[in-house]
């Protein structure tokens, strides 16, 4: 199971936790996840969940070590388009994580697992969930804006 395999190899990966610089804290501490259809029929939502929480242990017991004193979150979420779990540690709160787009802080990891489960190869679309470009066009005019998506966060400051 190739995907357990790297979300713990996430836990031992360079990490920065710099708050006068985001980006080199995202180019460094963000992971990007796949996983075949094979290892999507295989894992079950707990094994997944579980592997990140221990990956978050293991990153706020780093953490402790290095005696950084400030807030730290470790988070997940599905990157849908990208067909992919993503992964990142920042040195925000969870309400101020480095996304354009509206996100929902959770601290179920479950429904953010088994979207990812439950989906197919990326870039794959079945002819049945097709529509013809008319029906498309009125889906546009009609329907609101984008939801917000998931986020799982995990406090792993080394005060907690």
């Amino acid at each position: 199971m190739v995907l357990l395999r790297w979300i713990a190899e996430v836990a031992d990966e360079p990490l920065v936790l710099e708050p006068t610089d985001r980006r080199m804290e995202w180019a460094t501490n963000s992971w990007s996840l796949g996983a075949d259809d094979g290892d999507r029929n295989l894992l079950s939502v707990a094994e997944v969940v579980a592997a990140f929480e221990r990956t978050a242990a293991a990153i706020q017991e780093r953490i402790r070590d290095l005696g950084f004193s400030g807030v730290a979150t470790f988070y997940v979420w599905h990157d849908r388009q990208a067909g992919q779990l993503r992964c990142s540690t920042a040195s925000v709160p969870p309400d101020a994580l480095p996304f354009g787009g509206t996100y929902v802080a959770s601290d179920d990891l479950g429904p953010v697992v088994e979207g990812f489960l439950a989906a197919g190869e990326p870039g794959f679309i079945a002819w049945s969930d097709l529509e013809d470009a008319q029906n498309f066009s009125e889906q546009i005019v009609t329907e609101p804006g984008i939801s917000p998506f998931v986020v799982w966060v995990s406090s792993v400051e080394a005060s907690r």
